[in-house]
Order: structure tokens, then sequence, then C-alpha cells
């Protein structure tokens, strides 16, 4: 199966369908900071993603001016700061053409939306403690003919991945990440992209399998 891992430099996704024996491809504006360069596609998602060449897409679009956290730059004073409204109306935009792509198997991840976009009703919430990882960071999954990602490992114990938004760090939130890099808080968990990879191969076969069809 050739499968597109859409803005991903990081390759973590990537690597697990190839460990698998997937055609995978890491692709973003960034350069690749995985293992494996020659897997990776330096340049516009949206033209790999209407390539017509994969079978099923990962994509993990923007969230900076979409997400939920970022809501109190929205509202300045009780009005609406029109030009991050823009921003986030340009980065629906982006979402959305991940989310039409023609390609049959697709999957794009993103964290709680603001309502004043009004973006389609989500799939299903996962969380890094679901997937073995010990940590909290709430997930939706937009999904189109594939299962839901179904839990591998829950852990009882767990604490934040990050503030819930940058006024948590001030008010001496506890959390794990030492670094609120947007880069390196975007990274998708080992946990999860071994589950994606895993569940998402053979979407019919894994259902059978575990007796969820």
């Amino acid at each position: 199966m050739k499968v597109l891992i859409a803005c991903e430099e990081s390759q973590r996704t990537c690597l697990e369908f190839r460990k698998l024996g997937h055609e995978a491809f890491s692709c973003d504006i960034q350069p690749c900071s995985g293992e494996n360069p020659k897997w990776h596609i330096q340049g516009d998602a949206i033209k790999e993603a209407y390539s017509g060449k994969y079978d099923l897409m990962v994509a993990h679009p923007p969230c900076t001016y979409l997400s939920n956290a970022g809501s109190r730059w929205l509202f300045e004073n009780g009005k609406l700061n029109n030009t991050r409204y823009n921003q986030g109306l340009q980065a629906k935009a982006f979402f959305m053409k991940l989310y039409n792509a023609p390609i049959k198997y697709k999957a794009i991840e993103n964290p709680t939306p603001i309502k004043i976009f009004k973006m389609p009703k989500h799939s299903q919430v996962i969380q890094p403690y679901e997937y073995g990882e010990p940590y909290s960071k709430r997930t939706l999954l937009w999904l189109v003919n594939l299962p839901l990602l179904q839990p591998t490992k829950i852990l009882r114990e767990y604490e934040p991945y990050l503030p819930s938004n940058t006024g948590g760090k001030k008010r001496g939130q506890k959390y794990k990440f030492v670094s609120i890099n947007k880069i390196d808080s975007s990274k998708t968990f080992i946990g999860i992209s071994q589950a994606m990879a895993k569940q998402w191969s053979q979407p019919k076969n894994y259902l059978l399998q575990h007796k969820l069809f």
C-alpha cells in the first residue's frame, strides 16, 4: 500500500508504516528531521495529496490558528481579532483540502478546534495514555473509510504533556515536556504512530482479528 503522511517532518508515523512493508512517505514544507530523508517529500502536502498516487493518508495539518488552546488570542477585549480570524479561515481551508483529497482511506489529526470555525464533526478523541504513553494530550481524529483507532495499552498514571495553554506554565501548572516549541510539541507519540500503522494497514483484517467488525 502507498501511504502519505502529510505535514510530518519527524517521520514517526511514516517509519512505522515502512516497518510493516508499506511504501510510505512523509511530506512537509520543512526538511526531514527523521532517519530516512529519501522517504521524505519536502514540498506542498496538498499537491501530493491530490497526485492520485496514494491509497491511504494520515495528515497532521497546522493547528496554530484553529486550536481551542489559542482562542484567547482570537478575541481582544471582547472584540474579534480579524487578522487572527482570517488566519484561522486559511487554516480551515487547508484542513478541508486534505479532508477532501481523492484518497480512499484518510485520517486527519488535530487538537480540539475553536467552535467559531465550524469544523466538521470529528470521528473520535484519543489520548496518549491509551497507547502506552504516560501523558494526556487530547487529540481528535477525522476518519474516512477507516475504523476507530483502538487503545493498545491504557495507563492509569499520567500527566499533562503540555500546560493547558501558555498561561498554564506561568501559573505553575505541572506538565512533562520541558519546551513549548510548536514543532516538537506537535510530534505524534510513538505509541499512537504504531497503532495507526498496525490498525490501518489492513483495516478490515484488524477489525475481524480483534472481533471489532
